[in-house]
C-alpha cells in the first residue's frame, strides 16, 4: 500500500490578524482519535456552522501517512522523536519531518492530538516554566498553560524534556548510541517551542475508546474559541487539576527484567514500593511516592521501561 501524500487543510479569517494554530491528528498512525476529531470540525467548517473569522487554522488529520496505511504507530521508525529537518532524508520520517517543521515554524500555537494504549482518562502535556536553559528554552508558559487549561483534561503532566535528557545521559554512561542523544525527546511540540511558538500534546483517552474523539473534538473548537480565530464559545477550565511532574525514566536493561504486577499509567505508588525485578533479582524500588507512567512490559532492552511522576507545584492558571 502506498500512503497519501501528507495533506493540511487552511482556513484563513477574513476579518483581521490573529493567532496561527495548527492542529495535528495520526502522528502516530494507530492514533486515529484524532484524525476522526479533526474530519468532524472540517465537516462544521464546510457546513457553514463554524466560520473562521481571524487569524488561520491549519488541519492536518493524517500526519504520518505511512504509519497509518499500516495501523501501526510508525511507518520506518517515531516521527514523534527526533523531529528535526534533516538534508539527507533516509526513513520515511525524515521526508515528513522536512514538510511539517516548516509548516509548524510558520504556526504560532499546536495542539498535537494523541492516544495511549491502556485505560485511563485524557490527560495534556505541556512544557517548562520560562527559561534560557541550554534543553529548552521558552518564553511563552503562560500562554501554554492557559490554553492547556482549557482544552478539557484536568490532569495536566509536564517534565518531558528533562526526564529524557536524564535518560539519555545515563545511556551514554552506559556506553549506549540509541536513544542516547536528548534530541531524539524532541516530538511535535519541542519542535514548535523551539521555533518560538507553544504547543501542546493531548492524550485523548484508550486507542479503541468510542470517547477519545469526542475529547478531541472539544479540544479543538476549544482552541478555536480561546484563540479567537471564531465566535463560538468557550467553556471556562475545570475548577481544580491534577498536576503532576516527570522526575525520571527507568530503563530496561535486560530482557528478563520484569514489573511484579501489570502497571496502568498512573498507578500511584508509595516510597519503598516494589515495582519490578531486574533479571539477577535485584529489586526496583520507588524513590518517593508518586505515579508510574508510560509502562512498557515489551520495552527492549537499554529502552524506556516507565517514567515516575511526582505531584508539580507550578500554577496552571
Amino acid at each position: 500500500m502506498q500512503p497519501r501524500p501528507l495533506h493540511g487543510h487552511q482556513f484563513a479569517g477574513l476579518d483581521g490578524a490573529g493567532p496561527r494554530l495548527i492542529v495535528l491528528g495520526a502522528v502516530h498512525g494507530n492514533e486515529i482519535c484524532g484524525t476522526r476529531a479533526i474530519e468532524r470540525v472540517l465537516g462544521e467548517i464546510e457546513r457553514g456552522e463554524v466560520r473562521i473569522a481571524r487569524g488561520v487554522l491549519t488541519l492536518v488529520p493524517v500526519t504520518n501517512p505511512l504509519a497509518y496505511v499500516k495501523g501501526e504507530r510508525r511507518g520506518e521508525r517515531n516521527l514523534n522523536r527526533r523531529l528535526l529537518p534533516t538534508d539527507m532524508p533516509v526513513e520515511f520520517e525524515d521526508r515528513i519531518a522536512n514538510l511539517l517543521c516548516p509548516w509548524l515554524a510558520a504556526h504560532d500555537v499546536l495542539l498535537d492530538l494523541h492516544s495511549f494504549a491502556s485505560p485511563g482518562r485524557p490527560f495534556v502535556m505541556r512544557g517548562p516554566a520560562d527559561s534560557n536553559d541550554t534543553l529548552e528554552p521558552f518564553a511563552h508558559a503562560a500562554a501554554e498553560s492557559r490554553f492547556a487549561a482549557h482544552l478539557g483534561p484536568t490532569r495536566i503532566v509536564e517534565g518531558w524534556m528533562a526526564a529524557y535528557a536524564q535518560g539519555a545521559t545515563r545511556r551514554r554512561a552506559r556506553g549506549l548510541t540509541e536513544d542516547a542523544d536528548p534530541s531524539y525527546g524532541v516530538g511535535t511540540t519541542e519542535y514548535m517551542r523551539s521555533q518560538g511558538g507553544y504547543g501542546v500534546t493531548l492524550e485523548c483517552g484508550q486507542h479503541d475508546d468510542p470517547a477519545a474523539p469526542e475529547v478531541g473534538w472539544r479540544a479543538i473548537r476549544q482552541a478555536i474559541a480561546l484563540l479567537g480565530l471564531a465566535d463560538i464559545a468557550l467553556a471556562p477550565p475545570p475548577a481544580e487539576f491534577e498536576r503532576l511532574r516527570l522526575t525520571e525514566v527507568v530503563d530496561r536493561l535486560h530482557a528478563a527484567d520484569r514489573f511484579v504486577r501489570p502497571w496502568r499509567s498512573f498507578d500511584a505508588v508509595h516510597a519503598g514500593e516494589h515495582v519490578g525485578e531486574r533479571h539477577d533479582g535485584t529489586p526496583v524500588i520507588a524513590s518517593a511516592d508518586g505515579h508510574i507512567v508510560f509502562p512498557d512490559a515489551s520495552a527492549l532492552p537499554g529502552h524506556e521501561w516507565f517514567y515516575f511522576a511526582q505531584a508539580s507545584q507550578r500554577p496552571l492558571l
